[in-house]
């Protein structure tokens, strides 16, 4: 054998020593065991605490290992990738937690009858009743809703990217911030103004309009940053063939960012879906099953989420239905969220087309 291949199996003095892929695994838990020793020695009951110490004893194990086995350069690596990792954990854990608890508990009355029957006249101490009628009224106050807010703000959207220039553009897009951030509670306050000057009743499609309102603006934003990401390549070839500019919209940047715009709306209507504050003004609530949204007081899934859980106190029967209720609504905005996926990969266009 030649002295050269002798030296090639040698390893490489100018490589750097590493840690063994095992090493951030063993690093966390150990993190884990010292932070649950820590915390009983502290006499600390929280599991947020508990989980807050872990966290730091990991990226300060992270490092000081890192640092003495790989050098300080590749520790602060480490150190960046675990605190990836542990805001990912950090924002992922909550989100498990109320998901579980929600099926957990709600999985207890659900079932065909809670579906299908309304409270009707059955008390909220009682066993018994249903969602039916605040199934009815969220799928009508919300789909008025969308019928309403999703044009305006698609529209306004494609004004603001596409035509809006000057003072009137700015000052379009200034309210738009404005409204963006706007306590449901005002919006809600804003439509019983209205109500009160006409002397009208409380009704359905009242709540609609908050809703709509809490609605547009998301749109608005949603949408306009999907328009600006189509290239004006596309816009300048279709107008360089004589197409009109509506027809260009029309015919060229919509069907090209229709998948993000159908997930913005989706996102909005997830948004006014759990809306209490406006329906308790607007709607009141109503036990009993009201098809008409023009007329009469209306139920809805996030009120009657509220008024169960507010006299649940000695009543378990309340307090079931309320976590039945979240579970539904749940539910109702994820399939929400598939059917946008759906009809975004329907409508995107096709490569090779």
């Amino acid at each position: 054998m030649s002295t050269a291949a002798v030296t090639d199996k040698r390893p490489s003095t100018l490589r750097a020593a590493s840690l063994p892929k095992w090493t951030s695994p063993a690093i966390a838990v150990g993190a884990i065991a010292l932070g649950i020793g820590i915390s009983f020695a502290a006499d600390l009951h929280s599991e947020i605490q508990w989980a807050l110490i872990a966290a730091v004893l990991f990226v300060l194990g992270t490092y000081g290992i890192s640092a003495r086995v790989e050098g300080r350069r590749q520790a602060k690596d480490r150190v960046a990738t675990s605190f990836v990792w542990v805001a990912f954990l950090l924002a992922v854990i909550p989100l498990v937690s109320l998901v579980w608890t929600t099926v957990s508990r709600g999985v207890k009355v659900l079932d065909v009858y809670f579906l299908t029957h309304s409270m009707g006249v059955v008390a909220d101490s009682e066993p018994g009743g249903g969602i039916y009628h605040a199934i009815i009224g969220s799928l009508e106050q919300v789909g008025l809703a969308t019928l309403i807010g999703a044009p305006i703000g698609v529209m306004t959207a494609i004004y603001l990217v596409e035509y809006g220039r000057g003072r009137l553009a700015q000052a379009v897009t200034f309210f738009v911030d404005v409204m963006t951030g706007i306590p449901s509670i005002v919006a809600g306050l804003f439509i019983l103004s209205l109500m009160l000057i006409f002397e009208m009743q409380p009704f359905g499609f009242a709540g609609s309009l908050a809703l709509a309102i809490l609605m547009m603006p998301v749109v608005v934003r949603s949408t306009e940053e999907m328009l600006k990401l189509v290239p004006n390549e596309l816009r300048e070839a279709s107008l360089a063939l004589g197409v009109p500019k509506w027809r260009t919209i029309l015919k060229v940047v919509l069907p090209t960012s229709i998948g993000g715009i159908t997930t913005g709306i989706m996102l909005a209507i997830a948004r006014i879906a759990g809306e209490t504050a406006p329906v308790l003004l607007l709607v009141f609530g109503n036990p009993f099953i009201n098809n008409n949204p023009f007329e009469g007081a209306q139920a809805s899934l996030p009120l009657y989420i509220y008024q169960q859980y507010a006299q649940s106190a000695g009543a378990n029967a309340a307090y079931d239905r309320a976590w039945a209720a979240s579970l539904t609504l749940i539910a109702f905005v994820m399939i929400l969220n598939l059917v946008a996926r759906g009809i975004a990969r329907w409508k995107a266009p096709k490569a090779g087309r």
